[in-house]
This record gives C-alpha cells, structure tokens and sequence, in this order.
C-alpha cells in the first residue's frame, strides 16, 4: 500500500482508507465486519474513518467498531489512523447538532466512550454550521487537540471560502488544519471547480488546500456504487439503491448518468480494471486528493477496490479518454 502525506504535515495516510459509513450497523454481520477489518489491515488499509451519527442506528458504527479493536487491535493502536466526526443530528435537543464547542466536545467524548478509545488520530467539523460562527468551531478543535483528545483535526464539505478562513484561524491558534474531507467523484467535481458553492471567492477548493498546505481524503469516490458495474443493465434488488433510499435512489440512477459510467467501461478495459477501479486511480491521479476514502460490504471486495492504488498512472491518453467519457 503506498502512502501520500497529508498536505504540509507529518501525517502520512494510505492511498485508499476503509469509511464505515455503510456496513458496519446493527444490521449488518459482524463475522462480516471482522473480515472486511483484518482484510484491510492485512492489506495496508491502515485509516479507518468513523462519524458519531454512523449505523443505523446513531453510534451503531463505532460500539462495533469498539468490539473489534478490543478483539483483534489492541495491541496495534499505534499502527491504526482512527478518525470520527460530529456535525449533523446525532441525538434530541438543542445540543445534539451543528458545530457548536458545545456539541462537538460532547460528541467526541461519547465517540471516544463507545470506541473504548483515550483519542482519536483526526477529528473532523462534518460540516460548516451557518448557525454558528466558524471561529468558535475552529476553536473548538483548537481546545480538543489541545486536550489530548485528538492528535489532527479537519474539516468536511465546508466550501473554498470557508475553508480558508478556518484554515486561517487554526494557523493563527497553533494547530494548523490537516486534512479536509470533500465528496469527490468523477460524477461529482465541485471540488475543481472556481468559485463552486461561493461566488465570493473564485478558487476551487483543491486550489485553496493547495495554498494552506491542507490535505484531503475524497468521500463516495464511486459514487456510493453508481461508478461500477453493478447498475449498467438496472438496478438489482439486492444493491444499495434496491432495498436503501436513504443516500442512494433511482433519482441518481438516471439516463444521463449511466452514459457515462458506460462510455468509462472501454478505458477500464483497456487498461484492465473495472469501473470501479478505473474511478479510484483516476481519483489518486497526481494532483489529485491524499486518499480515497471506500465502503466495502465484503471481504472480497475491498481486495478488488484496494488494487486501484498500486495501478499504473492514467496516461495522457487515457485522461484524454475519461474527459471524453464525462462529456457524454
């Protein structure tokens, strides 16, 4: 597994980490848990990346997370980059939402309780809350670092602006951004684009993480499963969009989208990758993102994704083919 350094820090993170968003519930197997787990640590997949809110139900994703690392980890904490985030509703009443200190230092001690954790590597602002100004956000994380409670902090989905200005005030706090989590597809490029979210400020968030020396790790890099094979002749009923429209509905699946994603299949055969595999290199492309933050629901799969990141690079050809590809 290669590893890229986080922006201008010492933190190094694997070019493709296991987000547990998905599949790690009370709904779901723990046998399963536990294999997709040991599968990506035996595989370099050392970063694991975690929300209070995830399940279902809320926190469900961290007690098993908690489970497995006293099962299996302990005695290779040192090894693992464990991330959490708070930002969105997590429990009733007007403390359990947003981005106040209030709520994020609550949150990541009862994050940190259902882990059986003393700290988390990175924790994250998921979002930028217009509810509250960013500067008690940013010294909210400012005091977690300053507690032990984190070793990095970061920020998620906020837009260029925003970005620069919280990067602003942690560098004059002493505890400079490391890493910035943004959903980035080759379906979903607001990230590239000027001014995107904000017609305030004409950079694109990759150029503002650029200039502050900030990192990133992309999330639904295949568009949480639209960017594979699995949705070219329909959609199965026992995919994500089939039985969960919670994140995922036919409203995605349209026309127009799926052109795409088969006008993508003749490069990936070309080069001998899936759609999916073919998506997370052309992601980790040079001058692209830190790392590519991927679900998986087996074993089996993380392996096929995880090759992505040890591909060889997209040639010009075939960047050229890609852009053709998307323009469909």
């Amino acid at each position: 597994m290669p590893y890229a350094r986080s922006g201008a820090s010492g933190l190094k993170l694997p070019r493709v980490s296991l987000g547990l968003w998905h599949n790690f519930g009370d709904d779901a197997d723990r046998r399963t848990q536990r294999d997709i787990l040991r599968t990506a640590f035996d595989l370099g997949v050392t970063h694991f990346d975690l929300a209070n809110n995830y399940g279902p139900p809320y926190g469900a994703a961290e007690e098993s997370f908690g489970r497995h690392l006293a099962a299996d980890w302990r005695p290779f904490r040192d090894e693992l980059l464990i991330s959490s985030k708070a930002g969105y509703d997590m429990w009733p009443g007007p403390y359990g939402d947003g981005s106040s200190r209030k709520y994020l230092v609550s949150s990541l001690d009862q994050s940190l309780a259902r882990m059986g954790l003393e700290y988390v590597d990175i924790f994250y602002s998921h979002r930028r809350d217009p509810e509250t100004p960013i500067d008690e956000t940013m010294r909210a994380l400012d005091q977690i670092v300053r507690s032990g409670k984190a070793l990095y902090v970061g920020i998620s989905s906020y837009n260029a602006q925003d970005t620069a200005e919280a990067a602003r005030i942690m560098r004059e706090l002493g505890t400079p951004l490391t890493i910035h989590q943004p959903r980035y597809s080759m379906l979903d490029r607001w990230i590239e684009e000027p001014g995107a979210h904000d017609s305030t400020d004409s950079r694109s968030l990759l150029r503002v993480l650029e200039e502050e020396g900030i990192g990133s790790i992309a999330f639904s890099p295949l568009e949480q499963g639209l960017l594979t094979d699995r949705y070219l002749d329909g959609i199965p009923a026992d995919s994500r969009a089939g039985h969960d429209g919670r994140y995922f509905s036919e409203r995605n699946i349209t026309p127009e989208r799926l052109a795409k994603v088969r006008a993508l299949a003749p490069t990936a055969k070309e080069r001998g990758q899936t759609i999916a595999q073919l998506a997370i290199t052309w992601i980790l492309r040079p001058g692209g993102v830190t790392s590519a933050l991927v679900g998986a629901s087996s074993a089996a799969q993380l392996r096929d994704t995880v090759t992505a990141a040890t591909a060889p690079e997209l040639t010009a050809e075939q960047l050229a083919a890609v852009e053709e590809a998307l323009a469909v």
